[in-house]
């Protein structure tokens, strides 16, 4: 299994594959969603170079939030009239919800669109982040900001899943582990596709 050590390398490996979609049986339950608008909104995928390796940035959202409360998440949110794109959507409530601007932040990639259950499209970018950003955090909205080596998040073998059944269809749930975090929903589907595309075996 050969995975991206560099930031050359991972943004080699980013742009040589068309993205990815995500998988079928993690989309089967939002069927239903296929005739009803979605909200547009945004995430930041996160890299830092450490002298370790590269990093991902992950926010724990504030347990009193309408949408996935208490989750582990990537930063980002709902896209607003104000904004000028999606990708100021990721970078605008990067910067609201954890306080690192602009100046910080580097785009390189965009993931396909993901429907969620609760009625938006999400798009992912992925970006670099200064590592000598200072997370500033705006309590109504994130408990805590941490990072995770992406050699963990981008190993199969600590990706884990498990499957349900429901209106007879088979539905598949991602999901994994990093210290006392338990990283799983949209943002463990978001994992998957990224190791779809960026691992080689």
């Amino acid at each position: 299994m050969l995975l991206p050590t560099s930031r050359e390398a991972l943004i080699q490996r980013f742009q040589i594959k068309q993205p990815v979609p995500y998988h079928a049986e993690s989309l089967k339950r939002l069927g239903f969603l296929q005739t009803t608008p979605l909200r547009k909104a945004a995430v930041l995928i996160g890299f830092i170079e450490r002298n370790s390796g590269l990093n991902v940035l992950f926010t724990k959202r504030a347990t009193h939030l309408k949408h996935h409360p208490g989750q582990v998440s990537f930063p980002g949110g709902k896209y607003e009239n104000s904004d000028t794109s999606l990708i100021h959507t990721a970078i605008r409530e990067t910067e609201e919800e954890i306080g690192i601007s602009k100046q910080h932040i580097e785009v390189f990639g965009q993931m396909v669109e993901l429907p969620t259950i609760s009625r938006f499209a999400v798009t992912p970018y992925l970006a670099f982040i200064d590592p000598d950003y200072q997370a500033m955090i705006d309590r109504n909205e994130v408990d805590e900001v941490f990072e995770v080596p992406l050699d963990i998040i981008l190993d199969p073998q600590q990706l884990k899943s498990s499957t349900f059944i429901i209106n007879q269809q088979t539905h598949r749930v991602f999901g994994i582990s990093y210290g006392r975090h338990f990283i799983w929903g949209m943002t463990a589907q978001i994992i998957q596709a990224l190791q779809a595309q960026l691992v080689q075996n």
